[in-house]
């Protein structure tokens, strides 16, 4: 079994990076694989992705990284658990500045569980700070969801840059997969990811995610697009991106 820890990330908000967490993952649990979804986000829409009513939530993410608390974690569906966020997550950037190797503490906290998942998602939040240095150093692979617009192409630059100061600590860290989100036939976005495709042709899924109000309405339901609606254009995209990326991360040099 080949276990992968398969970060979620890109700086600019907006962009379907929880929708792509909770779909993927719960395409991969359904698939029959274990998989634990991380959520690092002060908003936690990914927790109440899954658990809409979160006052039943004591302990979180927070304070395992804060107090060194094990790994909250929740079975949400079969096959498929959530550590979950609180809003203490918004001040975790200040809480973490004056921790010793604060940079790696979420890569030793996912030491002692990770032997029990053939998939861990960590969900970003949209800033490429202390929290998001600790997923992407604890990541095997990295993922970037991007709406074919202006801003999120901008956005790719700073993700570029973040990684290469990375990759001093982690040599090994890089870019697995750049995917489109909320994709129409607008001339904007065909020409946008025209050059996300020229400029990241190596790791340029073709799958897309098509527009599509069936992944908004699911977010907070407690299920997944396949759960809410499995005959939706969200349902078989993630699906067809799922199966991609499954075959992918399943070769050896990957």
């Amino acid at each position: 079994m080949i276990q992968k820890i398969i970060t979620i990330c890109n700086a600019k908000g907006g962009v379907g990076k929880t929708t792509s967490t909770a779909s993927i993952g719960a395409c991969m649990a359904l698939m029959g694989k274990k998989v634990l979804l991380i959520d690092l986000d002060g908003q936690a829409n990914l927790t109440l992705y899954y658990i809409p009513d979160d006052s039943e939530i004591e302990v979180s993410i927070f304070d395992s990284l804060i107090s060194g608390e094990p790994l909250p974690i929740i079975n949400v569906k079969e096959n498929l658990d959530i550590v979950p966020s609180s809003l203490e997550m918004a001040s975790a950037e200040i809480a973490l500045t004056n921790l010793l190797a604060r940079e790696q503490i979420l890569s030793r906290l996912l030491d002692d569980v990770k032997q029990d998942y053939d998939y861990i998602l960590i969900d970003c939040p949209p800033s490429l700070g202390i929290v998001t240095t600790n997923a992407f150093l604890a990541a095997d692979e990295i993922l970037v969801p991007m709406t074919p617009e202006l801003l999120p192409l901008k956005g790719m630059r700073m993700l570029d840059s973040f990684i290469t100061s990375l990759q001093k600590v982690k040599p090994s860290i890089h870019l697995s997969g750049v995917f489109t989100t909320r994709f129409n036939h607008r001339k904007l976005n065909k020409a946008v990811e025209n050059v996300v495709r020229n400029r990241y042709q190596d790791i340029t899924l073709q799958s897309r995610i098509r527009e599509n109000i069936a992944l908004a309405e699911s977010a907070g339901s407690g299920n997944s697009i396949f759960e809410y609606d499995p005959n939706s254009n969200g349902a078989k995209d993630y699906q067809a991106l799922t199966e991609v990326l499954h075959l992918q991360f399943q070769q050896p040099d990957s």
